[in-house]
């Protein structure tokens, strides 16, 4: 059997080529088996496989006898809800993400959103498939499906974040994708003061206008566009399942998500000093400087969902981000939202009066950051150990995740993706855009020659 698309977070491949509803199913299968799962909820996105790959699953536990809640078109994040809500012993989202519409796959959770990676079950779960060894197919009694309705019940706690009261009538501009946000934005346009100016904002499998994925310069161009001609006070983005977003300020500028995650870092330990916030090291100098100001406690951790979840619960830690646009809230069981970051910007910006750009500049110019930069390398251990034996005389080296190593005014980290072949770079200085350059020059061309 090909176990191509299994991947360290989640399984992830081209429909048909080395994903299918036969593996989809075994998934189920041995899902059920190693959680010693009676009750299932089930979610899938809108791409034109997720159905036949969704009634598959379904199936396979039903017919061993595994009850299942089926809450249809959804977020990645409604399956953590659900699964948290619901008398379950997992959760199953069909899904790929920002992958293009040829692809698909499937992540996984246990009860209240525990996720299932390569280091917590998947491979487990891959065992049971290629030994079949307690593949249960059959049962004499069936589990029975219900199809549930959650959506009021995780609307209503999207907006447990956020104060009425306090918000202005801002004007936004909302870019879905294609995907599944639409639907939600649309359930809180009824209980919020805001005027949108949604884009791409109807479901479609076929994603016409191009994969959503917003990390592309050519889809951040078309919100960016958006919000300087319908002068808007800021712009999101989501990918298809919406367990990211991403923003824009009022000139149209792509925000980095290191500094969001420092500005909702603000917010959460402004009034709760001594909350503690975890992070990851890609980029640090920013979120470290903001939760030393406001009394939080730093706790550093490895990057990827699983990772960033597991610290979080451990430290009891009441907010997490990551700069791919990932950012987890200890009252969602830790689990990251595309949700309820914009609503908690929305009420930073209505209560500070002032536009994005001036929360967010005075960061950026303090903490100049490159940008992930990606590499296809040969060896990325032989790399990054070159890269240790070069830059030696580093004031400060850390190996919770690839290689940080930092100097007076500069820093970097570089690591091997968790889910492609590719070595990621990331550079940081202290108010020296032109440092960040000359850097990213200068490792770039180590990088490449080893």
């Amino acid at each position: 059997m090909d176990f191509s698309s299994f991947k360290a977070y989640d399984i992830r491949g081209v429909y048909q080529e080395n994903f299918d509803e036969s593996l989809a199913a075994d998934v189920a299968r041995a899902m059920a088996t190693f959680l010693h799962a009676t009750a299932i909820v089930i979610g899938h996105d809108i791409r034109s496989s997720s159905p036949s790959i969704h009634k598959a699953m379904k199936d396979a536990l039903n017919n061993m006898g595994v009850n299942t809640y089926d809450i249809g078109l959804c977020g990645s994040e409604m399956v953590y809800f659900a699964s948290s809500n619901l008398e379950v012993e997992g959760g199953i989202m069909i899904t790929a993400s920002h992958n293009p519409k040829n692809y698909n796959g499937i992540k996984l959770v246990r009860k209240n959103a525990v996720p299932i990676g390569s280091d917590s079950g998947l491979l487990g779960i891959k065992d049971i498939i290629n030994s079949k060894k307690n593949l249960k197919y059959a049962s004499d009694i069936l589990g029975k499906n219900e199809q549930v309705d959650i959506s009021s019940t995780y609307i209503n706690h999207l907006m447990s974040y956020s104060n009425p009261e306090k918000l202005a009538p801002l004007k936004i501009v909302t870019n879905a994708g294609n995907g599944c946000a639409g639907p939600y934005l649309d359930m809180l346009e009824t209980k919020l003061p805001f005027e949108f100016i949604k884009l791409n904002n109807f479901p479609d499998a076929d994603f016409p206008n191009d994969v959503p994925n917003p990390m592309l310069i050519e889809q951040q161009k078309i919100v960016g566009s958006a919000v300087i001609e319908n002068n808007a006070d800021f712009g999101i983005a989501w990918d298809s399942d919406f367990d990211r977003c991403f923003f824009f300020d009022e000139n149209g500028r792509f925000i980095d998500g290191y500094y969001l995650v420092g500005l909702l870092a603000e917010h959460f330990i402004k009034d709760n000093p001594g909350e503690r916030i975890v992070y990851e090291p890609r980029v640090v100098w920013n979120t470290e400087e903001i939760i030393d100001q406001y009394q939080g406690k730093p706790i550093l951790s490895k990057s990827g969902h699983a990772f960033i979840k597991r610290k979080m619960k451990e430290e009891n830690a009441i907010f997490g981000g990551e700069m791919s646009g990932h950012y987890y809230f200890r009252n969602f069981s830790y689990a990251d939202s595309g949700m309820i970051p914009w609503i908690i910007i929305a009420e930073i910006l209505s209560v500070s009066g002032k536009s994005f750009s001036q929360l967010i500049n005075n960061r950026i110019e303090s903490f100049p950051a490159s940008g992930e930069i990606n590499f296809k390398v040969r060896d990325t251990a032989k790399v990054i150990t070159e890269l240790k034996n070069q830059y030696k005389d580093a004031n400060q080296i850390n190996e919770i995740d690839g290689i940080s190593m930092e100097f007076e005014d500069w820093r970097f980290n570089v690591r091997a993706s968790n889910t492609e072949p590719l070595l990621r770079l990331n550079i940081e200085t202290k108010n020296n855009t032109q440092l960040v350059t000359a850097k990213v020059e200068e490792l770039s061309h180590f990088i490449v020659s080893v």
